[in-house]
């Protein structure tokens, strides 16, 4: 136990989610307790992760989440290691949560240039109803940058998605392509705007973003099967669309085949996806927990064989070539290794910093007279 790496979790503390504050000590190493001195508060280890307050080992519980991100069925967890369909739900869930929270905390903070994006839709059967999830990838790097879910696929849902990769982008030039969903074209050109100040009083302008081009790939039926495809720039010049193709995909034409590449993934991964299957997502809610859990262990926790670099090693004799694989983290710049599932569990997101309460009313009026003589 190193109090140096941990930071106190308690709300109301005025050093909480400071790393390294000397005031983290260790209440009982039996245990696995920390003691904040400056709140006088004991807590976990654990806390602030899915293995808060449970009755299995944490490595028992890494193992049954790595399988469920994985696509394993439940009912094969269930009768391979004999544990109740409900506990093993409740990890699940509890897992995507935090996830979550991971995902906007290391990627959704503006600091990616991302060259290249993606969007598409995925259209799920749920008990009762249908429900829409879109999902966007960066090309280069080929990671995750989050998805939402929606009762309907409509400009809110394109809103959402939108949002989220403004989120994670720099003002830095950038191609987005989708599909022909229409709705994409309006959400991209209301997200990628910043205001511009001038110091008067009132809503300040809005200028959009220099260099963002606008891609739509859309495919034409003929009898239900596919007889062509119509790319077509809708926003942005066409030099900075082939610089943007080259420096992400090596070169080519418009396309949406790495989130559709990305869309299987998914379904291989998320029972509830699957086109013909008797698994059904009950609630918006378990299918976005879900969500979260699969991309957030494709993000940081699997290699991609199209990241991997070829390192040449030269001996006495020949010159022989190994490969480094990488994951879509890593090729985005936010980790230096492979996550293993318990790592990515243990990651502890910080609260925000504490703000101290204004003071409302008049001042004392011991502070009156001092500062008055």
């Amino acid at each position: 136990m190193d109090p140096q790496d941990v930071f106190c979790p308690n709300e109301a503390c005025s050093a909480r989610g400071v790393v390294g504050g000397g005031n983290i000590g260790v209440h009982s190493r039996c245990e696995g307790r920390y003691k904040c001195w400056t709140c006088n508060r004991t807590f976990a280890a654990t806390k602030g992760t899915p293995f808060y307050r449970r009755q299995y080992g944490a490595e028992f519980i890494s193992q049954v989440v790595s399988l469920l991100a994985h696509g394993c069925p439940v009912q094969a967890i269930v009768a391979t290691f004999r544990v109740d369909e409900r506990t093993v739900a409740s990890w699940q869930e509890a897992a995507g949560h935090h996830c979550q929270a991971v995902h906007e905390a290391l990627i959704q903070q503006g600091q990616l240039d991302l060259q290249q994006v993606q969007a598409d839709e995925i259209r799920v059967k749920a008990q009762g109803a249908i429900l829409w999830l879109a999902m966007v990838i960066a090309v280069s790097t080929r990671l995750w940058l989050g998805g939402v879910v929606s009762p309907s696929r409509d400009s809110q849902l394109a809103l959402a998605l939108a949002l989220q990769v403004r989120a994670s982008a720099l003002c830095r030039p950038l191609l987005i392509c989708f599909d022909g969903f229409v709705s994409y074209l309006e959400a991209f050109q209301r997200s990628f705007r910043s205001p511009l100040r001038s110091g008067r009083i009132g809503r300040p302008r809005l200028v959009a973003w220099p260099d963002i081009a606008l891609g739509r790939v859309v495919k034409q039926y003929a009898k239900g099967r596919p007889v062509g495809v119509e790319r077509r720039l809708v926003q942005g010049k066409t030099t900075l669309v082939e610089h943007l193709l080259a420096a992400s995909q090596a070169g080519g034409v418009l396309n949406v085949a790495y989130i559709e590449r990305l869309n299987a993934t998914f379904r291989s991964r998320l029972a509830t996806l699957v086109r013909r299957g008797r698994s059904l997502a009950r609630t918006a809610q378990t299918l976005e927990t879900g969500m979260y859990l699969v991309g957030s262990v494709y993000n940081w926790c699997t290699h991609h064989q199209s990241l991997r670099l070829p390192l040449y090693i030269a001996d006495h004799y020949r010159q022989q070539r190994r490969w480094v694989q990488r994951t879509p983290a890593m090729a985005a710049g936010l980790t230096d290794h492979c996550w293993t599932v318990r790592e990515l569990l243990e990651f502890k997101v910080s609260p925000p910093p504490f703000v101290p309460p204004k003071r409302r009313g008049r001042p004392p009026k011991l502070a009156t007279v001092g500062a008055s003589t």
